[in-house]
């Protein structure tokens, strides 16, 4: 996952793409950049890092311009090198920069068939670098001197045919505007809005709604699936639906752990939605164990509490706080082996014992990936004294990779997968494992929006709501996404790294 932004305003925009990237920065943490535009030029900055680690000063300084977009990086596809930061940009036509969140499932065969039919050179293992250049190629075709919004649209036409997968993209056209479009599905999220200013209209399209919120745009509407926005120079605003047979169809584990709890997706708030999850996990218990004896409800902070506030009160049982959460340790599931996982999970959580001696707790946590956490989360639990630990997730049991733009690992690596749910509670040691149930997850986000008909929920069930998904493609993702392979890839980017450390000294 990743997050982006995109800003045509009447004043520079470096800033508040940098605080609109600091509000994202929960979809991406191993990379950042920025591109403005002034003029007929452009003007990047990207690296490997946190948001405020990869912006100084002087960068701020040199990034001019009234147009510009913006994104942070979670390496889903291709390698974490600071080569495949975003975003990405291309000199041929008119000079286009793009930023993109989710991931092609063709990226490979797109890549191959630019470079024997299209004449393009794709530099990077990025499918970004793959869209950018099928969008440029398409626009190229359409062989205008000075483009208009239907060429725009038509160019967005063709990506749709061309490219498969769930995808969220905002690009940049020097001189002439930036535009913005969505995967047929609307499996990635992608929102707009506007601020009124004393020199006109400013527009900002982004992954969340909070981007907007921050800087004070007012939300005007999701993007729809197959939709493309596009805002000329001076602030006209265009929009088409360029692809044909479209759903809405989002990921469901955006509202279980990707977005933010002050973020509204597809109109769907996903505070709101959370606490349904946990509210639908109440009558679980209360339907399995009528007569339990949990006695305190503790979230594993912090994409959970929510839920488990939730469903505390619907139990009427004590809520408390039992974990304090070091906020510098990123989200464990993504992290590259199983050793430092290990590491990062102790580091992430210390318990407070006294929420813990001598009780039945129940843990609540958003979902269970690996359960490297959740399995020394209940260990945690029982060395400060609790008598039974039982465990709850807000999601159905995760049994199947995600190929839309999620970095889960290979369905071998996923605890649930090929386990019950009674087994899964045996390999990470709790006293009982409930899992929320599909139908009830899906019903948590409808109440929000009756107009969603449809979900991606390939990790709970392994339907992938585009339908381009084989089990070749799935053998050719566990051998590039499982722990030996990102080993192997760490290493021989730590060795490239310091081959080049030794040239240059």
């Amino acid at each position: 996952m990743c997050g982006i932004v995109g800003i045509v305003a009447k004043s520079y925009v470096n800033q508040t793409i940098f605080d609109a990237l600091t509000v994202l920065q929960h979809r991406g943490q191993d990379a950042a950049g920025m591109v403005t535009c002034e003029g007929n030029k452009f003007f990047l900055r990207k690296d490997n890092g946190l948001v405020n680690e990869v912006f100084r000063t002087r960068h701020m300084k040199r990034l001019v311009g009234n147009m510009g977009i913006g994104h942070v990086r979670y390496p889903t596809a291709g390698s974490s090198s600071s080569a495949e930061a975003q975003p990405f940009y291309v000199n041929s036509p008119y000079g286009i920069a793009l930023a993109h969140n989710g991931n092609l499932t063709n990226a490979d065969d797109l890549a191959d068939k630019m470079f024997r039919a299209d004449l393009r050179h794709i530099n990077t293992t990025s499918d970004s670098e793959v869209l950018l250049n099928v969008f440029a190629h398409e626009l190229q075709l359409q062989g205008k001197l000075q483009p208009q919004a239907e060429d725009m649209f038509a160019a967005v036409g063709r990506v749709y045919e061309r490219c498969t997968g769930g995808y969220a993209a905002v690009a940049m056209i020097t001189g002439y505007g930036m535009l913005a479009f969505r995967d047929p599905n609307g499996i990635r999220p992608l929102t707009y809005g506007k601020r009124e200013t004393e020199n006109g209209t400013e527009y900002m399209v982004a992954s969340e709604s909070v981007a907007l919120d921050i800087s004070g745009f007012e939300r005007v509407r999701d993007i729809e699936p197959g939709e493309a926005i596009y805002i000329d120079m001076d602030g006209n605003v265009f929009t088409q639906v360029c692809a044909e047979n479209t759903q809405l169809a989002p990921c469901l584990f955006e509202y279980v752990y990707l977005a933010r709890p002050d973020s509204l997706i597809d109109d769907v708030s996903v505070h709101k939605a959370r606490m349904r999850m946990g509210k639908k996990l109440a009558e679980k218990v209360l339907r399995e164990r009528p007569d339990h004896d949990i006695d305190v409800v503790i979230a594993i902070p912090d994409t959970s509490r929510t839920s488990a506030m939730e469903m505390a009160k619907e139990l009427g049982v004590i809520y408390r706080e039992g974990f304090i959460k070091n906020r510098y340790i990123g989200r464990t599931f993504i992290m590259p082996g199983q050793t430092l996982r290990k590491k990062s999970v102790r580091r992430k959580l210390n318990p407070i014992g006294l929420e813990f001696q001598d009780k039945v707790v129940m843990l609540v946590d958003d979902s269970i990936v690996r359960g490297t956490t959740s399995s020394q989360i209940v260990e945690m639990a029982r060395d400060a004294g609790a008598k039974k630990v039982y465990f709850a997730s807000a999601a159905p049991a995760v049994k199947y990779p995600n190929v839309y733009g999620i970095d889960m690992p290979a369905a071998e690596e996923l605890i649930a997968h090929g386990r019950t749910d009674d087994e899964v509670g045996e390999e990470i040691g709790c006293d009982w494992m409930l899992y929320q149930d599909l139908d009830d997850l899906k019903d948590s986000v409808v109440e929000g929006n009756e107009n969603i008909k449809a979900f991606d929920t390939c990790v709970f069930d392994g339907k992938y709501v585009a339908g381009d998904v084989d089990d070749a493609y799935l053998n050719r993702l566990k051998e590039a996404r499982n722990d030996a392979a990102k080993g192997k890839k760490g290493q021989a980017e730590s060795n490239k790294s310091s081959n080049l450390c030794s040239k240059i000294d």
